[in-house]
């Protein structure tokens, strides 16, 4: 994609460091618009440096409490962080009701730390149309770590886990029979199961049903089973062993799966994700109901949609 003056101005701004070039460039990009595909094409070789985590849990898991604990860890240490927060989409603007930038504030002031919150707008899996676009903004923003916080809708929020580098669940006790109905989705994504509210009656009981759903998948005992950490956002306890067994999670894997082969599914997905975007919003209800009626056949049908993705890039 050609890289107009105005985009290369925009782009060596955002990798001087200017906030305000990348608070710019992130609405581009969120919002799907020309310009935040330009400036994409122009900064992604500078991407793929940051460790991606991605964060889930049903409501009430104390996610963004997490997600600022993490953040004043990372600062302390001093590294940069980026944050996306994906929050449910107001009825009324279909924006983000940005309850996790309000549990964030605390890091507002400080310019090593970019948090942005995205609507989901109704897209299932946990994440928002863009988020990927924008990790990758972020990671060639400079950020050392850019944080995923999904908008917490149970057991089909597994998107995350094509985004992240490390996927960390995270659940509560008093859960009960809820960690049975969410284990057929996120449940199996974790890369580290967190318990949080580890204070709280029934957290031993908890960590004894993460297990023995981990011994009935036969990998309880295996070097590979997701860690459980034991956590209490509210007071930080329990955040800095967390981060250190994200880094162990992370390290310890083999590094072919750790570089080419993780960006190629990640943006396997992303390029699928976009070609199906690019096709008119009815075409494919109305030529599978064409089908269902008998009136073409399913090839047809395909070959019309690959035609049309095919025009809308100018092909």
């Amino acid at each position: 994609m050609p890289t107009t003056p105005e985009i290369a101005a925009l782009r060596d701004r955002i990798l001087a460091g200017d906030l305000r070039a990348l608070a710019r460039a992130a609405t581009a990009v969120e919002n799907q618009s020309p310009s935040g595909r330009a400036l994409l094409s122009s900064l992604f070789p500078q991407t793929g440096r940051a460790l991606i985590i991605g964060i889930t849990g049903p409501p009430g898991a104390g996610k963004s409490t997490l997600v600022d604990q993490m953040v004043a860890h990372f600062r302390t240490a001093g590294k940069s962080v980026g944050v996306i927060a994906v929050d449910p989409s107001s009825p009324f603007t279909r924006g983000a009701i940005l309850g996790d930038r309000i549990r964030m504030h605390r890091h507002h002031a400080d310019p090593a730390v970019f948090i942005r919150s995205m609507a989901s707008r109704g897209k299932l899996g946990g994440l928002a149309r863009g988020t990927l676009e924008m990790a990758l903004l972020l990671d060639a923003a400079g950020r050392d770590y850019v944080i995923v916080e999904t908008v917490g809708v149970g057991q089909d929020e597994v998107e995350i886990a094509r985004l992240a580098d490390v996927t960390v669940v995270v659940l509560v006790p008093g859960m009960g029979d809820d960690v049975q109905a969410i284990k057929a989705g996120i449940m199996e994504i974790a890369d580290i199961f967190t318990i949080n509210k580890a204070d709280l009656p029934g957290a031993e009981r908890l960590e004894q049903d993460i297990r023995a759903m981990q011994s009935v998948a036969n990998d309880a005992g295996s070097p590979t089973a997701a860690p459980i950490r034991r956590i209490i956002s509210t007071d930080g306890t329990g955040i800095a062993d967390l981060i250190e067994v994200i880094h162990s999670v992370h390290n310890t894997r083999p590094a072919q799966t750790r570089s080419a082969p993780t960006w190629s599914l990640r943006l396997t997905e992303w390029l699928r994700d976009e070609l199906l975007a690019s096709l008119p919003s009815d075409a494919i209800s109305q030529h599978a109901a064409r089908v269902a009626a008998k009136i073409e056949d399913p090839y047809t049908a395909l070959a019309a949609l690959t035609s049309l993705a095919k025009n809308s890039h100018g092909h």
